[in-house]
């Protein structure tokens, strides 16, 4: 109960709750009739020239696959064809439970219940079905979902082809604004009764519990009574390691504008089926919970509300398709449509295994009479039950444990709690949404887009654990990650070699050493790093992790979130601090362990002391960082600047000076890191060549705007980082730094833009639409800012009028780059894509400088390319980048989030403001600053690269010299 109230002060001091109609759509939605076919999108085609430039990379990527999956790891799969759809809704469940994803059309799909599993294919026997009976003998029945092509399949394998199939879903309406959707069933399948369903899952903003649950609960309304009697089915999928699943409900309303009574069914039917293949891989159990062979079960319960006005029963288990002794699907839907109910019907309250090959399910069916000109409603819910996560031989469990308990026991309360609870979630979550959805001056589609692209965050592969240390199993027991030895003796020979006067350096360095011991103290052995940086007293909100895409998986991918970091903060600001705790500790780590470089084939440490992981790994997260492999990250120019953007922004937001001395450590030290990219002295870092940064195929040379902007950026936020945390000597040095390298900076300046570099090659005068990222993050942090307003309005209606009306008049977005003779920059396959999360971003840049007008038009492009009915069919799957062609890369992708960047521009919200009173200082006393500074940096370089072979400079010169 103290946990309860918890919340809900917390929520409620952020949001005004009132009661809420859960038959009435929100104002604003997604809309789509049942009928919409749904465009499927089209995937990008690489052209020869993108071929010849990326071949030696594809090539190592296809071979490192094939060789990592023969080994049985977790792998990054970018040649695996996937089941694409243009027909995604509301996906089910809170945060951190996993994902159950439906169709607007009624069926249930994209199952991603293990950790980067997806199986996207529907699977067509989990549905909602309504029986309608009249006085005068006239019955109706149907599927309540749009009849699948694919039916024709199962009907030869399966009994639900014997079903009636038969909705009109012309005349069904769906309504979508995350994480409620409402389907209204007009005339269906009884002329004179309309059904509404409310779909409601638990994702509250600053509701820590009841948005970690896996449950979702379904509301066809019936009766008034409130003595509850719930009956609960529980399926059991054995043999299954580690998954998620998540919490959703929905509400169904049902009105009889008939001049009789009607006798009303509606049915529940669930697969005991993950997804895929599973159904029907044998060994699952309809009953009581049981283990297998060693591995927790993954348990279903699906429940309903009995009422003194709605009498519920249940088909424990019926055949799907195969070999089993019982009722099959064919038996129990004749038995509802004969009886209304399964009363009638002999069923075993448990069930044999079901053998290989067969695939079983359960039902559950409320039934109810309704008066002429009368309302009433049924609840339904669905839960599930696996509270395990295995990483490299490491257990963790899932936040939900917390309140429920991991013994895998606990689907049965879910499913009770999601019932009773969920007119508070609709309260709740209507109390946060309302006043956008009311506010006059935002253009309609913009809310519907800002809410709905939060799907990502239930769909988006995410993880969220109890933040407890993991068990670990005894074959990894002992083994070390980082080279702490090296690391230390490092630190202190750089002590010693630093005059103590200047103690800022000092100071950072044997914290830097206390935080490696702490790594290997007992108690936080198996603990995620971040947890070291919890001061005493702090809640440890647990680890939270999500994934770059479906197709890039990868966690917690930093460079990209960036963009997509604002919802996180906006909403759940404690899982964002435990996001960067993570990245913060992994800045002290050392991993001289090796892994293959897909550019060149070189082989480079996993981890290296003072760089910002461009990941926080795949197979082993927190341990085994660095999972991306095309190039060394620790050589990109953009990622520890971003860290230290990202930390002050938090810090400036939540007012948690804790948090900012905790990794004000890591800050310096990715400041000291960066030292040995200013090849000249000049105070600017440079770009080195190659796509180091997160353009990962568009190579940049020297000074460039985007790397060049965020570490001019990142050194004012490192100067006033330094004065919350009270480290005088660093504001002052820091300061006088981002001076120095704002003038450099400036040299990009061109008359009307910001060049993408300084190199003078042909790209150099790319105009670069995010080129200005620097300024964004700047102003979105309270920062003054780092170029004049007039060239920052320059530049944007520069980018405008070419990156954004020059392609299809402004309804794509904005194109990367653009030449100025307003062709297509073709130099590299980045450069010619729209990506939606950088459109969004350049949105807000245009918000923060009054252009709204401008940054609606700009935004409103992704809005027609991903959500609107004549756009792709990306609704529910914002992709990475599409291309001027319409064809898409990398489907359901993190940085569409950043639309959260345009509301943090809007709302403009109140934050922490250092009062940054930098002294002027002597030279001398400067050039002490510098010297302790560049000595931590000299213990942070980069070893030389060893030169390439002969053939391997000549055959990228030959696919370069073809590519060009």
């Amino acid at each position: 109960m103290e946990n309860d109230r918890e919340a809900e002060n917390e929520f409620s001091s952020h949001f005004s709750l009132h009661k809420v109609d859960p038959g009435k759509p929100a104002s604003l939605t997604w809309q789509r009739k049942l009928d919409c076919a749904g465009k499927v999108p089209s995937e990008l085609s690489v052209t020869f020239q993108d071929v010849m430039h990326l071949a030696p990379m594809g090539f190592r990527l296809w071979r490192q696959f094939k060789q990592e999956a023969a080994e049985g790891k977790i792998v990054i799969d970018v040649f695996k064809k996937r089941f694409v759809t243009g027909n995604h809704s509301i996906p089910l469940g809170g945060i951190g439970a996993g994902s159950i994803g439906r169709s607007y059309r009624g069926e249930f799909q994209r199952f991603q219940l293990f950790p980067v599993t997806c199986e996207d294919v529907p699977v067509l026997a989990n549905q909602f079905s309504v029986f309608v009976s009249r006085p005068n003998g006239e019955k109706h029945s149907t599927v309540l979902c749009a009849k699948n092509p694919e039916l024709a399949k199962e009907a030869t394998t399966s009994g639900i082809g014997s079903w009636d199939w038969n909705l009109n879903a012309e005349k069904c309406t769906y309504d979508g604004l995350f994480p409620r959707a409402w389907t209204t069933y007009d005339g269906e399948p009884d002329p004179e009764i309309v059904i509404v369903s409310r779909q409601i899952s638990p994702f509250i903003p600053h509701n820590y519990k009841d948005s970690s649950f896996p449950a979702s609960a379904f509301t066809f309304t019936v009766g008034l009574d409130k003595t509850l009697k719930i009956e609960i089915l529980k399926l059991e999928w054995l043999r299954i390691g580690n998954f998620m699943f998540p919490c959703p409900k929905c509400l169904v309303y049902i009105t009889n504008k008939g001049r009789t009574s009607a006798d009303v069914t509606l049915l529940f039917t669930w697969a005991n089926s993950v997804g895929g293949s599973s159904g029907v891989s044998g060994g699952h159990f309809n009953s009581t919970m049981k283990t297998a062979n060693g591995h927790p079960p993954v348990t279903y319960a699906i429940a309903a509300e009995e009422t003194a006005d709605v009498h519920v029963s249940k088909c424990p288990c019926f055949l799907i398709s195969g070999d089993f002794q019982g009722i099959t699907a064919e038996d129990m839907w004749h038995q509802i449509k004969k009886y209304g109910s399964f009363d009638h019907m002999a069923c075993d309250e448990t069930s044999k295994p079901s053998k290989p090959g067969s695939s079983i399910g359960a039902a559950i069916a409320a039934t109810l009479t309704i008066p002429s000109d009368s309302v009433r409603t049924v609840t339904f819910s669905l839960a599930w039950d696996c509270p395990e996560l295995r990483f490299g031989g490491k257990t963790y469990h899932r936040r939900y444990t917390k309140f429920y308990g991991s013994r895998g026991d606990a689907a049965a309360r879910i499913a009770c709690d999601a019932i009773l609870e969920n007119g508070k979630w609709e309260s709740q979550i209507d109390a946060w949404q309302r006043p956008i959805l009311e506010d006059k001056a935002l253009p309609e589609w913009y809310p519907i887009t800002l809410f709905n692209e939060l799907y990502y965050l239930n769909a988006g592969g995410t993880i969220w654990t109890d933040g407890l240390p993991a068990s670990q199993s005894l074959s990894t027991v002992g083994n070390s990650k980082f080279a702490l030895q090296r690391s230390r003796q490092s630190f202190n020979d750089g002590i010693d070699n630093i005059p103590h006067q200047n103690d800022t350096a000092v100071e950072i360095l044997e914290r830097m050493t206390s935080a490696l011991e702490q790594v290997y103290a007992p108690a936080v052995a198996n603990s995620a790093m971040g947890t070291i940086l919890l001061q005493d007293g702090e809640e440890n909100i647990g680890q939270f992790l999500y994934l770059e895409g479906l197709e890039y998986t990868m966690w917690n991918t930093y460079d990209v979130h960036f963009y997509s970091s604002f919802a996180l903060l906006m909403l759940f600001p404690k899982l964002e601090l435990s996001i960067q705790r993570d990245f913060a500790a992994a800045v002290l780590m050392h991993d001289p362990s090796k892994r293959k470089l897909m550019c060149d084939g070189t082989r480079a440490p996993r981890n290296v002391l003072g760089a910002v992981p461009h990941d926080i790994g795949l197979s082993d997260p927190w341990f085994e960082v660095n999972a991306y492999c095309l190039y060394n990250s620790d050589s990109w120019k953009d990622l520890n600047s971003k860290f230290v953007l990202q930390v002050y922004r938090d810090v400036v937001f939540t007012g948690d000076k804790s948090f900012a001395k905790a990794v004000w450590p890591s800050v310096y030290l990715a400041m000291a890191f960066m030292e040995q990219f200013d090849k000249d002295g000049d105070g600017m870092i440079e770009n080195e060549g190659f796509p180091d940064q997160t353009y990962d195929t568009w190579s940049v040379t020297g000074v460039s705007a985007y790397c060049g902007g965020l570490w001019v950026a990142a050194l004012q936020a490192a100067s006033a980082m330094a004065q919350i945390t009270g480290d005088t000597s660093s504001e002052n040095y820091f300061w006088i730094r981002y001076q120095k390298a704002r003038a450099v900076y400036d040299t990009l300046w061109n008359g009307s833009y910001f060049n993408y570099d300084n190199s003078g090659t042909k790209s150099s005068a790319s105009i670069q639409s995010d080129q200005l990222a620097g300024q964004w993050y700047a102003k979105a942090c309270g920062l003054s800012p780092i170029v004049d307003e007039e060239k920052e309005r320059s530049a944007l209606e520069k980018i405008y009028n070419f990156n954004v009306l020059k392609v299809k008049s402004g309804s794509r977005g904005a194109v990367n780059g653009m030449s100025p003779n307003g062709r297509l920059d073709q130099s590299a396959m980045q450069a010619k894509e729209i990506w939606a999360g950088v459109t969004y971003s350049l949105a807000a840049t245009m918000i923060q400088e009054g252009m709204l007008d401008m940054a609606f038009h700009t935004a409103s492009g992704v809005h027609e390319a991903a959500w609107s009915q004549q756009g792709l069919g990306y609704s529910f799957q914002t992709p990475e980048a599409w291309g001027v062609d319409d064809k898409y890369r990398s489907l359901c992708y993190m940085r569409p989030l950043a639309i959260w960047a345009m509301q943090w521009a809007l709302t403009r919200p109140k934050l922490l403001k250092p009062e940054i009173k930098c002294e002027a200082i002597e030279d001398d006393l400067y050039a002490r600053q510098h010297a302790a500074f560049s000595r931590v940096a000299s213990l942070l370089k980069l070893p030389k690269e060893e030169p390439k072979g002969f053939f391997q400079v000549l055959y990228e010169l030959t696919c370069r010299r073809l590519a060009h």
